[in-house]
């Protein structure tokens, strides 16, 4: 009994904490204070991602639910002052039955919904616009193979150079930019070292690996900013890469590619310099090594 007590109790702090503490649900394409569940979704990937993630939710807390409704029962009813004579049954047909037919059902709702989810993740449908982007130590560099094969380096901004509305640690000088409800195709790989390309509002992540190119895909029906961050432990700088997206309309998309074709492609770009840009800003942006 007294262990009873003591799980209620533990039970109870965990209430009054999450009670007491100001949380709130995850906002869209950047992470919210004290947030709550996955950032909310901008693509259809996105949106079957969440619905997988809340169903396995429901199955979990049943699980944890029934196990710790069995646990109760134990502990009230067949404790050595409630039960002094232990029963020797040694063998339940029935009980071995249900504990081997139900985890497979269990897995068979968990599998079948999966498969889905992974084959519309990688079954890449016609792109619209490609996007190669090349993870480095410590920023990304973009390319447009399908729109005049330009491309650009993104590096994070400090502190002092943050306009007001942009994130901190999430923001960059030159943001990806892409049009609103057209596939886009994200190919990726490395130039040094293993880096993740990841934006959880487009539900994509994957590796970007030296010597190797790999493909993800979004389709992002929302306008509006989106961040996201290398998602490798690829060095000291790993938490100073991080990932702009801004969805346009189709004809401000044209427009900028436009533009860019004038400013990048006349761009003598020096790799060291930028590297070691990139590495001064994620130095200053710590408050001490």
């Amino acid at each position: 009994m007294q262990s009873v007590f003591r799980l209620l109790a533990a039970v109870m702090a965990i209430a009054v904490f999450f009670g007491a503490a100001d949380f709130a649900w995850a906002g869209l394409g950047q992470p919210s204070p004290w947030q709550l569940g996955l950032q909310e979704s901008a693509t259809p990937v996105m949106t079957d991602v969440i619905w997988f993630h809340d169903l396995l939710l429901w199955i979990i807390a049943g699980i944890v639910i029934l196990v710790l409704a069995l646990l109760a029962t134990v502990i009230v009813r067949f404790n050595a002052r409630a039960n002094p004579i232990p029963s020797r049954t040694t063998h339940n047909t029935l009980i071995e039955v249900i504990w081997t037919v139900v985890p497979v059902i269990i897995l068979v709702v968990i599998a079948v919904p999966s498969f889905r989810l992974m084959f519309f993740q990688l079954n890449t449908p016609p792109a619209d616009v490609t996007i190669k982007a090349t993870g480095k130590q410590w920023f990304w560099t973009y390319a447009y193979p399908d729109h005049g094969n330009f491309e650009f380096d993104s590096v994070m901004l400090r502190d002092d150079e943050l306009k007001p509305g942009q994130p901190r640690l999430l923001s960059v000088d030159n943001e990806v930019v892409v049009p609103v409800n057209k596939v886009v195709r994200v190919q990726t790989t490395a130039a040094d070292v293993i880096h993740s390309f990841t934006v959880p509002s487009f539900g994509i992540k994957i590796d970007s690996i030296p010597g190797r190119l790999n493909e993800t895909w979004f389709k992002a029906t929302r306008e509006g900013m989106y961040y996201g961050q290398c998602s490798e432990l690829c060095g000291r700088d790993h938490a100073f890469m991080p990932i702009a997206v801004r969805v346009v309309s189709e004809e401000a998309f044209a427009k900028w590619i436009e533009d860019a074709k004038q400013k990048y492609a006349g761009e003598v770009r020096a790799p060291a310099t930028v590297a070691a840009k990139a590495q001064d800003r994620g130095s200053e942006t710590q408050p001490d090594r």
